[in-house]
């Protein structure tokens, strides 16, 4: 049994994999990290498990307190040369966000074509996998919700906006929200440019604000909630 954690800035989203399937999937909400001690309560003593933190060197010694009760065999993620198939070609690859380097891992375990894996969260992140493994570079830039607050608390007429995505917004509310959200199609697109030519190419997106990016992305793209988890489990089942 495998039980994985991804700790990010706002949400830690847990699964618990046999090796077949998921036995059980949960999410809180980051600040309540204390609350992971009642899932692992469910856990079998012998569960390998993998921990992967964004969050900061405190969430990750709370995740370790918590989980060192009951469990030994705790592994630390961590971002390396290459795994599972995929090669990190970043110019040091332990500086890859962990996250990004664990969905990258999950992609790889759905597509053997060229892809484009977009984390679409507090930062969304998107990333090139070639058909052959290699994660080739890719962008980060602040994601829907902080592009909305940034305007809201940056300037002195702007609200927070609670707006509607429009082909021409004809009011403050709907401008903000379409503006925020083609500055992340358009980032996402762009970076989809660079391999859409190879057969079988398409986008792979995960992340909270995924169902709100969806709809409007005019190339080929497949939602998958579990990209992190899953990669962390491909991660787990070969140490």
């Amino acid at each position: 049994m495998i039980a994985v954690i991804d700790a990010g800035n706002s949400r830690i989203k847990w699964g618990l994999h046999d090796g077949v399937g998921w036995q059980a999937k949960g999410v809180l909400a980051t600040a309540d990290v204390a609350w992971l001690s009642e899932a692992a309560e469910d856990w079998p003593a012998d569960t390998r498990i993998v921990v992967c933190n964004v969050a900061g060197a405190h969430v990750g010694h709370e995740i370790q307190t918590i989980l060192g009760k009951r469990h030994r065999d705790i592994h630390r993620f961590v971002s390396a040369a290459d795994c599972c198939g995929v090669t990190n070609t970043y110019e040091n690859p332990q500086q890859l966000g962990t996250d990004r380097w664990a969905a990258l891992l999950g992609a790889r375990g759905l597509a053997s074509a060229a892809c484009l894996v977009v984390c679409a969260g507090t930062a969304t992140t998107a990333d090139l996998l070639t058909a052959d493994g290699h994660f080739s570079g890719g962008i980060i830039l602040p994601g829907f919700d902080l592009m909305r607050d940034a305007l809201a608390g940056n300037t002195a007429q702007l609200p927070l906006a609670d707006g509607n995505y429009c082909d021409a917004p004809r009011n403050t509310m709907d401008a903000i929200v379409t503006g925020c959200l083609h500055a992340q199609l358009g980032a996402i697109e762009r970076m989809f440019g660079k391999i859409a030519a190879g057969e079988g190419a398409r986008c792979l997106l995960t992340g909270g604000a995924a169902a709100r990016l969806q709809p409007h992305l005019s190339i080929p793209v497949q939602v998958e909630e579990n990209l992190i988890l899953d990669g962390l489990v491909r991660y787990g089942a070969s140490v």
